[in-house]
C-alpha cells in the first residue's frame, strides 16, 4: 500500500502501459481517475477494479478537455497528488521527409503539448499543497533513436528534456518530476512503431533487446510505483530506460 491515500490522473490510463499504471496503483492504494479518448474501455477497466478508479473523456491537446479533466478530479478525490503523462502516438515508419505536416503536428501536440496543458493546469495545485508527484512517460526512442521514427524520436527526446527542466524548477516547491523510456511493448502501439505485425518483424524489434523481451504493461507499473510513491523521495530529474538493455 505505497500509494494508499494518494489520487494519481493516468492520461490514456484505459490501455497498455496506462492500464498497467493503472491496475498498479489501484493496488497499492491509491485513487485513479482515468484520462482516455476512449471513454468506453476506460470504463470498462474501471468497473472491473472498483470504487477507487473513475473515469473522464480527455484529449490531451485540447486546453478545454483538460481543464475539465483537472475538474473532473477535484470532484471526485478533492487533490492531485500524482500525475502521469502517459498518452502518446507516433507516426507510421517512414523516411523523414515523407511524414505529413498534419502526422507531424499530431505527434507533438499528443506527446507535448499534453506535457504543457497538464502542468498549467496541475502545477499550480500542487504549488498550492506544497507537494506532488509528476512521471513523463517518454521512450527509448528519446535516447537512441530509431530509423524512420525521426519526429516521434524527437518529441520524445523533447519529454526528457521537459522532465529535467520541471523537474529543477519545481524541485524547491516540493514537486518531483521523472520520466520513464520504455521499450516498444506488446500494446495497440506495437503495430504503429513496426509499421506491421509480422513474426519478422517482431523479432527484428526483439533482436535489439538484450533481455529478449518486450516491455509490459506490469514493467511500466512497477517502476511509476516507485517513482511516485515516497520511496522515490530523492529522486526528480531521471528518465529511467526499463528497456532491458536496449539503450546501452
Amino acid at each position: 500500500m505505497r500509494l494508499q491515500g494518494k489520487t494519481a490522473i493516468v492520461t490514456g490510463g484505459a490501455s497498455g502501459f496506462g492500464a498497467g499504471i493503472t491496475r498498479k496503483f489501484v493496488a497499492e492504494g491509491a485513487n485513479v481517475m482515468i484520462a482516455d479518448l476512449n471513454i468506453d474501455m476506460a470504463n470498462e477497466l474501471a468497473a472491473e477494479l472498483g470504487d477507487r478508479v473513475k473515469t473522464v473523456q480527455t484529449n490531451v491537446a485540447q486546453n478545454d478537455s483538460v481543464m475539465d479533466m483537472v475538474t473532473a478530479t477535484l470532484k471526485a478525490f478533492g487533490k492531485i497528488d500524482i500525475l502521469i503523462n502517459n498518452a502518446g502516438t507516433t507516426h507510421l515508419p517512414a523516411p523523414m521527409e515523407d511524414v505529413t505536416e498534419d502526422d507531424f503536428d499530431k505527434v507533438f501536440a499528443v506527446n507535448c503539448k499534453s506535457v504543457y496543458l497538464t502542468a498549467k493546469h496541475i502545477v499550480p495545485l500542487m504549488k498550492a499543497q506544497g507537494s506532488g508527484a509528476i512521471l513523463n512517460l517518454a521512450s527509448t526512442a528519446g535516447v537512441s533513436p530509431r530509423p524512420r521514427l525521426n519526429w516521434y524520436n524527437a518529441s520524445k527526446g523533447w519529454m526528457n528534456n521537459a522532465t529535467k527542466g520541471m523537474a529543477v524548477e519545481l524541485a524547491p516547491v516540493g514537486i518531483r518530476v521523472n520520466a520513464l523510456n520504455p521499450v516498444a511493448g506488446d500494446t495497440p502501439m506495437l503495430k504503429l512503431f513496426m509499421g506491421e505485425d509480422t513474426p519478422e518483424m517482431r523479432a527484428k524489434f526483439l533482436s535489439t533487446i538484450p533481455i529478449g523481451r518486450f516491455s509490459t504493461p506490469e514493467d511500466m507499473g512497477n517502476a511509476a510505483c516507485y517513482l511516485c510513491s515516497d520511496e522515490a523521495s530523492m529522486v526528480t530529474g531521471v528518465c529511467m530506460e526499463v528497456d532491458g538493455g536496449r539503450c546501452i
